[in-house]
């Protein structure tokens, strides 16, 4: 499968990158636009290759994923004295990212333009916005990035180009006739940017893992297995054990409000428990997704806030202390890259009930952090919810075990640490 898909966990935030060649051939002979300074967070100035400093482009399809899930790594790149440029289409999260003082653009890119005219022009706009840049390493997020943005810094030469594709996308999870259409050309798409000695591909579980492999979208030796984004465990962090005594629970979803995150299958649940006269509460966060064709209407979700099945808290800010104040948290996704949702209920110590899918699985073994249950059946989910409002000292297990597990496998630095890894750049 390869040296980077069988690579095993990193222990060092030292960040190797060896691009001097390049940066000569750009104009800069003595290397220092390839140089890395030592990180001030780690306090280790490393070997030699920890003191070139690199320009990167962090580019993803909105700027609420910037900034909730590559804030930590854009930091730890910054902080090393790294030129960091984040790119997105515009939203509300761009200033934000402004305020917390990275460079952040916008670009005018529709995550849902089928026009063919309109995504050349978003192509011909990424190519010349990294010529201007003249980046060292261009990194990319989720699949429509990976294609645009890889084939724009293919076509300028970028010497790195790093792809991190979070599960397969609406094109390949979903089996409707618009999907089913697209799907050949977005495979022909992905065989195109992700070739090539100087690309790298970051897929986050074993089965996407094999589904490339058997699709043949890219040299396996190129690829690398690294768990999601990570978690800030001291952020997340467990707060309390379970009440003791059976009674009222509460149960969280937290996820884009998309079909494919099994919303319909917790509101069903909630239908059945309500039905068994059980006092649990279904609490959803999350916001529709317009620019999904998986998105929720919100008509349907305020339907299930009218009968009762379920209490919309929308956005929210203050995760830590909405994961503080529930019991358990369920999420009954269809496929999953590596659910952060999920494992910042793990890491503050929740029992987790989701299903049986790629991504989901990664971080749930049943009966032992979690139970897992079937997709797509709102009976299996209700059960095993059930089980948990009957059995507090196996959901305190369940929990404990969950916290557990996210230290040793899921804690952000661990996460950067593998990440600033695959910039390690060797010319072939």
């Amino acid at each position: 499968m390869g040296e980077w898909a069988r690579h095993g966990k990193g222990t060092s935030l030292a960040l190797a990158i060896s691009l001097n060649q390049y940066a000569r051939q750009r104009g800069d002979p003595d290397g220092r636009a390839a140089s890395a300074a030592p990180s001030r967070r780690s306090g280790r100035s490393g070997g030699p290759d920890d003191d070139r400093r690199i320009k990167v482009i962090l580019f993803a399809n909105t700027d609420w994923y910037l900034y909730n899930f590559r804030l930590s790594l854009a930091q730890e790149l910054k902080d090393r004295g790294n030129d960091v440029l984040l790119i997105s289409p515009p939203g509300p999260y761009g200033a934000k990212l402004r305020e917390l003082g990275f460079r952040w653009e916008p670009l005018p890119m529709d995550r849902r333009s089928l026009n063919p005219f309109r995504e050349a022009r978003l192509l011909a706009y990424l190519w010349r916005l990294v010529r201007r840049e003249r980046p060292h390493v261009v990194h990319n997020f989720t699949i429509k990035c990976a294609v645009y943005g890889s084939l724009a810094a293919r076509l300028a030469r970028v010497p790195l180009r790093i792809n991190a594709v979070a599960g397969m996308g609406y094109v390949f999870t979903n089996n409707d006739f618009k999907a089913r259409l697209l799907r050949p050309l977005v495979r022909a798409l992905m065989r195109l940017a992700l070739d090539g000695a100087n690309a790298r591909l970051i897929l986050q579980n074993p089965d996407d893992l094999a589904l490339f492999d058997k699709a043949g979208l890219v040299d396996m030796a190129n690829v690398r297995l690294i768990p999601g984004s990570g978690v800030d465990v001291s952020r997340f962090r467990e707060i309390r054990a379970l009440r003791g005594a059976p009674g009222t629970r509460r149960v969280l979803l937290s996820a884009r409000l998309l079909w494919d995150k099994g919303v319909a299958e917790f509101a069903e649940a909630a239908r059945l428990l309500h039905g068994e006269g059980r006092s649990i509460e279904f609490l959803l966060a999350g916001d529709p997704d317009p620019g999904n064709p998986a998105a929720i209407p919100e008509a349907t979700i305020a339907k299930w806030v009218d009968d009762g099945l379920v209490t919309w808290l929308g956005h929210v800010e203050d995760m830590p202390g909405l994961l503080a104040s529930v019991d358990m948290m369920a999420l009954p996704s269809y496929r999953e890259g590596l659910p952060k949702g999920l494992i910042e209920a793990a890491a503050c110590g929740l029992p987790l009930v989701t299903t049986d899918v790629p991504g989901c699985r990664e971080v749930v073994t049943d009966g032992v952090n979690g139970l897992l249950v079937p997709v797509r059946d709102s009976i299996s989910l209700a059960r095993a919810i059930a089980r948990l409002q009957d059995d507090p000292v196996l959901a305190s297990r369940l929990g404990k075990a969950a916290r557990a597990k996210v230290l040793e496998q899921f804690d952000e630095r661990i996460v950067i640490a593998e990440t600033l890894l695959v910039y390690a750049f060797t010319e072939r």
